[in-house]
């Protein structure tokens, strides 16, 4: 019999009960862990740095970089943002270090370190850490003082004739089978992410999810002008292209100014790949249009402007100045404007411009075409691949059916979430870690408040 126990051996879940069991040391808490290994995600984060969470401490602007929860996660911001992250760590001799981008790593650049840290405070606490015991079934019981328990759900059973069953000698509890024991608690935390098979218990109870669908993820590309280039990264703006009459607009806006005919667009540093691109570009489109493009079935159209300060006019115009200027040198290598060489290189091969052709010798047609392969190439994508092992979700438990204030269930008191087991997830950069810390701490709040535990 515990009084909390937590499903999930995550980020989310180790956060939960920490903070817990030191806000009520004298509750017995326990983590299921379905596999040997907890903190799988911790681990892989950040290419295997962690990185914690994003240096964004005004609550207001950090809301935005969530596709799904910008509102919802206004409030617990509030009571628990970056700022409060730093400190936890730093109490425990974990000092974090802010990069360039704003992502927040450990100094010792290992996640091993934040791994080490919750395993220790867990030790240090008393919360017992039960792997290899993934979940089979939840069911809410009714207990009364007789020991004679009555089963809240889909299935009901009558309590035997004779046996009082008045409020006075009931309470409620947890029961939750793992593939090892059977275990019953007072309250639990569901902290278990994407899990399919806790989702369908969840719905089982009466919860509503949203479906599952991938929402960090790269771009399958094949094409001629970017073959053979991986490893090329420059500052581009993307735009996903209508596909067909009837496609409905999307509201969110990446920049404050639309493209026509464009779905989303996203601006920033964009990595052509071996399979295609990626950069925090590609995935910020890939997170605001997880479900779009996800019933797009991932093959679309994109528009990439390397040169995202011109328009194609612009560009035309700089084009036959350099064509005055530097009239006896070759096209190919005179890169004239400021994208890496080898991408120059193939835009001008795709323009239709030979490999000895000099400036002078340009027909205005072919500039037309550079300056279109410049600020106008489009491409298409056919299929995506995960980023890096930061597999992250959009989909979850439905947001109109959880108190934010306390991250409890208004289907089932007593059943409180934490993580990406919501539908609420972020873009790279440590949002999704941040997420997890402010849901385990105020659903630990709100458990640890409960004077009746």
């Amino acid at each position: 019999m515990f009084d909390v126990l937590i499903i999930g051996g995550g980020a989310a879940g180790f956060y939960s009960a920490i903070h817990i069991a030191e806000a009520r040391p004298d509750l017995k808490i326990a983590i299921l862990e379905r596999g040997k290994e907890v903190l799988g995600k911790v681990k892989v984060s950040g290419g295997g740095r962690c990185n914690v969470t994003h240096a964004e401490f005004d609550p207001g602007e950090l809301v935005k970089n969530y596709p799904r929860g910008e509102k919802e996660l206004l409030g617990p911001f509030h009571t628990y943002c970056s700022g409060d992250t730093l400190a936890f760590f730093e109490k425990r001799g974990i000092s974090l270090k802010i990069e360039a981008d704003g992502r927040m790593f450990p100094v010792s650049d290992s996640s091993q370190t934040i791994i080490d840290c919750f395993l220790n405070e867990a030790d240090r606490l008393g919360i017992r850490v039960l792997r290899h015991s993934a979940v089979i079934d939840i069911r809410r019981r009714e207990v009364n003082l007789h020991g004679v328990s009555t089963e809240i759900g889909n299935s009901i059973a009558n309590a035997p004739q004779g046996i009082p069953t008045s409020n006075e000698t009931k309470s409620m509890l947890w029961e939750v089978e793992s593939i090892k024991h059977t275990y019953h608690a007072k309250k639990i935390v569901v902290a278990t992410g994407s899990n399919p098979k806790i989702w369908k218990l969840l719905k089982k109870l009466g919860h509503t999810l949203e479906p599952a669908v991938p929402s960090l993820f790269t771009f399958n590309i094949k094409d001629k002008r970017i073959k053979g280039i991986q490893g090329v990264s420059t500052h581009a703006a993307v735009n996903v292209l209508e596909q067909r009459l009837g496609t409905p607009k999307i509201t969110i806006k990446l920049r404050s100014r639309e493209t026509e005919q464009s779905l989303m667009t996203s601006e920033g540093p964009l990595l052509i790949t071996h399979w295609g691109m990626s950069g925090p570009a590609i995935l910020k489109l890939s997170a605001w249009g997880a479900k779009l493009l996800n019933e797009m079935k991932y093959r679309f159209r994109i528009r990439i402007n390397w040169l995202p300060e011109y328009n194609v006019e612009g560009l035309i115009g700089l084009l036959m100045q350099i064509k005055e200027i530097e009239a006896k040198k070759t096209v190919l290598r005179t890169k004239a404007v400021d994208v890496p060489r080898r991408l120059w290189t193939n835009l001008v091969r795709a323009s239709g411009i030979g490999e000895t052709e000099k400036w002078a010798e340009v027909t205005k047609a072919h500039l037309e075409s550079l300056a279109h392969q410049l600020t106008q190439s489009e491409f298409l994508v056919d299929g995506k691949s995960t980023f890096k092992e930061e597999f992250v979700t959009a989909g979850g438990v439905n947001l109109k059916e959880i108190d934010f204030k306390t991250f409890e269930s208004k289907v089932l008191p007593g059943l409180y979430f934490a993580g990406e087991v919501i539908d609420v997830d972020a873009i790279t950069g440590g949002f999704n870690f941040q997420n997890a810390w402010t849901g385990g701490y105020i659903a630990a709040q709100g458990i640890a408040s409960l004077s009746s535990l």
